[in-house]
């Protein structure tokens, strides 16, 4: 869902070209599933990334699987609930779950909060156009609670920032956000 999300903000509200593409088989109860999202200002020859300009992983076993194919300068954003073994000692670490569970009161949407910190850490796509894409895909009646959760993840995304001085590790104390 995440990549679906990510896809339609950045193609039908911010007007960029964009293609996604996801696999998802048995693995996606309990093990790792992909979803890519290859965005451009020009038509896209291709659905599928060649290397990594990004990679987001919710899980330890994603994060070892799909590692390889980040590109040395590329960014690595993981879920500190989940993945704690990391190939690379600059990755952003935040606990998109624990964020979910300890101040939404809901595990389910990590997703969302993830989607807000990329979109603050990366800013390839407009806040506006994550809001109203997250919000098209929602249950009715969820709206301001799946708002609540992009700006959670946006908010802890803003106490890293993207200077690399600053520490990318949230230490995440309920009352912070």
């Amino acid at each position: 869902m995440m990549g679906i999300i990510l896809a339609e903000a950045i193609g039908i509200h911010d007007g960029k070209f964009v293609a996604q593409t996801q696999s998802y088989g048995p693995e996606a109860r309990g093990g790792s599933s992909k979803a890519e999202v290859v965005l451009s200002d020009r038509e896209i020859d291709y659905p599928k990334a060649m290397r990594l300009d990004l990679l987001l992983a919710m899980n330890q076993k994603s994060c070892d699987e799909y590692f390889q194919d980040l590109k040395p300068e590329g960014m690595l954003i993981v879920d500190s609930t989940f993945v704690t073994q990391l190939p690379v000692p600059d990755a952003f670490e935040i606990p998109f779950t624990r964020i979910a569970r300890e101040k939404l009161k809901r595990e389910m949407v990590a997703n969302i909060v993830a989607l807000g910190a990329l979109s603050e850490l990366t800013r390839a796509v407009s806040r506006k156009a994550i809001e109203a894409a997250v919000l098209g895909r929602v249950p009715k009646g969820t709206e301001a609670f799946n708002r609540e959760a992009l700006r959670a993840g946006i908010s802890a995304a803003k106490r890293i920032g993207k200077n690399p001085s600053v520490s990318r590790h949230i230490v995440w104390e309920n009352e912070d956000l």
